[in-house]
């Protein structure tokens, strides 16, 4: 691959974000007014932290935003050493080409650990009048209260379904790769509003032919079809625990799928099997058990063979 599409087709400027559009309409009025104060990015990954913080880089600082703007990784470097001397030096000197500010745009910032926070927590407060700070992080709740408290907080939400596709399709053109209907109702499903996931399938898939299908996406995703999952709880559910093992067998050599990647997609499409509420109820409970015994290192095979052998015997009574 010549290129990663993930890194061709990152917007520029906010307007070319998907999705989002109250979090881009904030963003661009601090643009307006060239002024923001230190901005907590939290939400799931591929959902547009780090696109964001670089597009409002990009037009708030336009030609001297490589200048004025440090990107670090915070699980690279998570102890207080990164706080006392990267980030310390680039946020005491002054910005370049009469801006205001600089910005350092800190990635993965709940991996940061309780002293380097705190530490962290004493710069922002000391080169404010120099330097901003934009934190991206999975969870807000790992990082301290101070920082927070001294912080605009944007949450990110998984994209949705038509965002996806109109940024999946964006690609598709500019690169004339045909792309079917169930083509992309995999990607959606493979990515569950991932966009990074999303593209970065969409590429790996479209490098096997010109017409992308969904035989293609599954495959290179190493995802079982959903209706392979569905038929395998289903013939264990009516009592064919054999059958069904024969189906997770497939799903095992021929997907190659791991024993968590099938226990997640098998709590993903539960709730499409015609049973009653209280029988979904039962099946996640126990789906929440199996996955915990194979995080321990139990063997996956034997788990799952265990899950259905379950479904299979007091699955009848939760038929409709």
């Amino acid at each position: 691959m010549k290129d990663l599409w993930i890194e061709k087709y990152r917007p520029k400027v906010l307007d070319e974000v998907v999705g989002h559009t109250d979090i881009v309409e904030r963003l661009k009025a601090y643009v307006g007014n060239n002024n923001m104060p230190h901005l907590m990015f939290a939400g799931p990954a591929g959902t547009g932290k780090t696109t964001c913080a670089i597009a409002l880089a990009r037009q708030m600082f336009k030609d001297d935003w490589g200048n004025n703007f440090q990107e670090l990784n915070a699980s690279d470097q998570r102890g207080i050493d990164v706080v006392r001397k990267t980030i310390k030096d680039f946020a005491r000197t002054s910005p370049l080409g009469g801006n205001q500010f600089k910005i350092i745009f800190l990635d993965e910032a709940d991996a940061l650990t309780s002293d380097a926070q705190a530490a962290l927590r004493r710069t922002m407060e000391k080169y404010s009048g120099t330097c901003r700070f934009i934190l991206s992080c999975n969870y807000s709740s790992k990082i301290i209260d101070p920082i927070q408290s001294r912080c605009a907080v944007f949450r990110f939400r998984p994209l949705l379904p038509a965002d996806v596709t109109t940024y999946i399709m964006r690609i598709a053109k500019a690169e004339d790769i045909e792309i079917t209907e169930d083509g992309i109702e995999a990607l959606l499903y493979v990515s569950g509003g991932d966009l990074r996931k999303a593209t970065n399938v969409f590429q790996v898939s479209s490098a096997l032919g010109s017409k992308v299908d969904s035989d293609i996406v599954y495959k290179t995703s190493s995802t079982g079809r959903p209706q392979d999952i569905i038929k395998m709880m289903e013939l264990a559910i009516s009592g064919k625990f054999t059958e069904s093992r024969e189906q997770l067998d497939k799903l095992l050599i021929e997907y190659g799928l791991s024993g968590e990647d099938i226990i997640r997609q098998m709590h993903k499409n539960v709730f499409e099997l015609d049973i009653s509420e209280y029988g979904k109820v039962q099946f996640i409970d126990k789906m929440g058990e199996i996955e915990f015994r194979i995080i321990e290192g139990s063997n996956s095979r034997i788990q799952i063979e265990s899950l259905l052998a379950h479904f299979s015997l007091i699955g009848k009574q939760f038929q409709k």
